[in-house]
């Protein structure tokens, strides 16, 4: 049953039968066999077929939530289990906003250190997409935005607050300022994160409340590449400080602060509300905890 479980899982994400078979590493026939046998056995229809698929049914919406919390307690069943016998090991894996990845890696980098039994994963993801990939067992925990757009029923630990800073070449004319206001910013040529970033659109409105229509030239979900097109000469970019001074190093650049805006959005650790967590997920809140108590206040 948890491995037609899962099979109804892979295939609401994918929504293709053949890309959902070749996820679990499976033929496209033993898929959908194992989906009419779930259907048997529930006594009911969980998908729409036709040439393609087309959906999930009604009672396939309602299965499907319960298919999740089946598998992620067998899931976690297992792991308990392992915990038992060999002590903390196994894979854990994080989801993570573009702007936090140099967070993800310290603590990555600490959690490692208390806990070497554990391979750890980190991959690029925008915020929405984090939380489905909590949702659909993708990913076991993601570092995102707390308090911007809808999280859902997560369990939550605030890490810090996101500041921001201009990234500009050494001879820009705010280069030498101590810090810079959102309103000094109109009129640049722009390079910004691409607009399904959660960190774009919350640029944007400290821009509108100051005033300033930025219209970027350039769109970009990599930081790298918007550092990299600031360093050719005549482009800006706003980045979180601690992204901005650690892809600005040993380049000709400056991070100049930036005061003002809106409030200073909370990033922080979601997962699965679950009672009791794994183990995994334990250690790595008890990790993320001493981490979010060593954060300095930062000042504007």
């Amino acid at each position: 049953m948890i491995h037609k479980l899962e099979m109804l899982i892979a295939l609401a994400k994918a929504r293709h039968f053949g890309r959902a078979a070749e996820s679990l590493g499976l033929t496209q026939p033993t898929l959908s066999s194992g989906i009419r046998q779930l259907e048997d056995e529930l006594g009911v229809k969980l998908v729409t077929r036709g040439a393609r698929f087309r959906g999930l049914t009604p009672e396939g919406e309602r299965a499907l939530v319960m298919a999740r919390q089946i598998v992620g307690d067998a899931r976690r069943l297992r792991e308990e289990m392992r915990f038992a016998r060999e002590g903390l090991s196994g894979e854990l894996r994080l989801a993570v906003i573009p702007t936090a990845l140099t967070r993800a890696s310290d603590l990555a980098t600490r959690f490692a250190e208390a806990h070497p039994g554990v391979r750890l994963s980190i991959r690029s993801r925008n915020s929405h997409e984090i939380l489905a990939m909590i949702d659909d067992l993708d990913a076991d925990a993601g570092i995102t935005y707390l308090d911007n757009e809808p999280l859902g029923r997560v369990a939550q630990l605030p890490l810090y607050r996101e500041r921001y800073a201009l990234v500009c070449g050494e001879d820009h004319p705010l280069a030498g300022r101590e810090s810079v206001a959102w309103s000094d910013l109109a009129r640049q040529r722009f390079c910004l994160l691409t607009p399904d970033m959660q960190n774009r659109r919350i640029i944007d409105r400290s821009f509108l409340e100051a005033g300033v229509t930025a219209m970027p030239a350039l769109e970009s979900s990599s930081t790298v590449v918007l550092v990299s097109t600031v360093l050719s000469g005549g482009w800006v970019t706003v980045l979180p400080r601690e992204m901005a001074a650690f892809l600005a190093k040993g380049h000709p650049l400056s991070v100049v602060p930036i005061t003002g805006g809106v409030a200073a959005p909370g990033v922080g650790l979601v997962t699965q509300y679950q009672e009791p967590q794994t183990p995994l997920i334990r250690a790595l809140f008890e990790v993320a905890e001493r981490a979010a108590g060593e954060e300095p206040v930062d000042i504007d």
